[in-house]
């Protein structure tokens, strides 16, 4: 992975774009999963800063069965920890076997134009409202508070009222995002569930092998 290219091009686009634009590039091949970010411009839009921990997208492409068969994305949402949206764009950044060795990303603020689009659309017909954006994690225990959080929506139950059979679905949940690649996440898992981690890795075996 060029670095130095890669630097380049983010102060470029940066500029280019202004303030309101972040570009990040997270390394994939570090092997510290607490410090992926390796560049980032306008680091002010997400509050992040070089050294800072992964995104779902780079959780999913460290845990993927065939990381060649990852597709580029754009245009999707996320949401900021202080609730400003963005509009961003994620590319793998490949070695010559095809493999994923970075993810290449821009964020855009677009919370200003959102607020004068409702503003206009106050005025006109009501349509229906759009899904709210996924969160952009600070740091890795973020991001694992936030897979947790979808992996109980995902049930659609309190884990009060979860059965065996609802914590594996989530435990399959989290296991298929990559949860288990953050640090301690066992831990704080298996606490939140209520279950022992020996229980909590015989469910972890129950999925793989669905999956498999």
């Amino acid at each position: 992975m060029d670095l130095d290219f890669l630097e380049r091009l983010s102060k470029a686009l940066a500029v280019q774009f202004g303030e309101h634009c972040e570009v990040a590039v997270h390394d994939l091949m570090s092997g510290d999963m607490e410090h992926t970010v390796a560049l980032i411009e306008n680091g002010h839009v997400t509050q992040r800063k070089k050294g800072d921990g992964p995104s779902r997208v780079v959780l999913e492409a460290l845990k993927a069965e065939d990381p060649r068969a990852l597709e580029d994305s754009a245009g999707y949402l996320m949401r900021t920890h202080d609730g400003r949206i963005l509009k961003c764009a994620t590319v793998y950044i490949r070695d010559e076997n095809g493999k994923p060795e970075g993810v290449f990303s821009i964020n855009y603020d677009i919370t200003e134009m959102l607020m004068a689009e409702r503003a206009i659309a106050s005025l006109l017909p009501q349509k229906e409202e759009k899904k709210t954006p996924a969160r952009i994690p600070q740091s890795v225990n973020e991001l694992l508070d936030d897979l947790i959080g979808q992996s109980v929506e995902l049930v659609g139950k309190p884990v009060a009222m979860m059965n065996k059979e609802d914590k594996i679905k989530a435990i399959a949940f989290l296991n298929k995002a990559g949860a288990f690649l953050i640090t301690r996440s066992g831990d704080k898992v298996s606490k939140y569930f209520g279950i022992s981690k020996y229980t909590l890795y015989s469910y972890i075996d129950a999925t793989n092998s669905i999956q498999n």
